[in-house]
């Protein structure tokens, strides 16, 4: 018994060493027990799911094309807005040069140049005029235009460069009319084109012909207009020479003459009218 209490006492001297240590000290001390099963929350609203880890997409690529997903080969609305864009900035031009404006506009500048006035009518009035006929003598193109390319385009039955190419065919049938053979011909050789079917012939080669025959017909017409208008200016100054009258202007005497003349034959309606009829419809 006098060995066994110096045991018995350094055993109790532990236990109360350990009882009194620091939790951090106790927990390295203590048996690891097994893990208790996780409580179940209680009932409530669901927690968003953290989304799982995914597999690396590939890379991203980008595509571009003009077609849409309902109408195969339709231009994109942003590339519509730029060709409409043009074509408003280039309208001025295609009406001058693809129309029957450049023709009827000549001949009205020489009709004033003729009568021997400046300024009557003015500038804005000739153009005016011109352009309503220009109307008038397009309507049929331009109801042509509407009909086989304007309201089927519209109506979702061709896409854009179909009723593009539908609407210039009543163009070039108008232009094709107006020219000379010679001057298709002659641009046909200058930009090198082989024998050529008068439907397959480009716009690049039926405008600039167009052009040169147009303005060769209006010159025409100048022509002939001037003529009874010259004839009066001669008879005016052969008469104020005779009369001695040589410090007297002839164009002074000559423009009454001119303007009772041009009254007298309704100069304006027979103007217009040769205008109108010289179009080939």
């Amino acid at each position: 018994m006098r060995h066994c209490c110096p045991w018995l006492t350094f055993a109790l001297l532990a236990s109360l060493a350990v009882l009194l240590s620091p939790p951090s000290v106790r927990a390295q001390t203590a048996t690891p027990l097994a893990p208790l099963p996780a409580i179940a929350p209680a009932a409530g609203p669901a927690a968003p799911a953290t989304p799982a880890a995914t597999k690396p997409s590939d890379p991203l690529r980008l595509t571009l094309n003009l077609e849409g997903t309902e109408r195969p080969g339709e231009v994109s609305v942003a590339v519509q807005l730029v060709v409409v864009m043009t074509l408003l900035t280039l309208a001025p031009s295609l009406v001058i040069l693809m129309t029957s404006f450049t023709r009827i506009v000549i001949v009205l500048g020489f009709v004033r140049s003729a009568v021997g006035v400046a300024n009557a009518p003015a500038n804005q009035i000739i153009v005016g005029i011109s352009l309503f006929l220009t109307f008038f003598i397009m309507g049929p193109v331009f109801e042509r235009m509407n009909t086989e390319a304007v309201q089927p385009y519209l109506a979702g039955k061709m896409t854009s460069v179909e009723a593009l190419d539908k609407a210039s065919v009543p163009l070039k049938d108008f232009m094709l009319r107006q020219t000379r053979t010679r001057d298709l011909e002659f641009f046909l050789e200058l930009g090198r084109f082989g024998p050529t079917p008068v439907k397959e012939l480009p716009l690049r080669v039926i405008v600039p012909a167009f052009v040169i025959s147009e303005l060769q017909t209006a010159f025409q017409m100048g022509f002939l207009l001037f003529l009874p208008f010259l004839v009066i200016d001669f008879l005016v100054a052969s008469v104020l020479m005779a009369l001695g009258m040589m410090m007297m202007p002839p164009v002074a005497v000559s423009l009454p003459f001119k303007l009772l003349l041009f009254v007298l034959v309704d100069g304006w309606h027979l103007v217009v009218r040769a205008l109108v009829e010289s179009f080939h419809s």
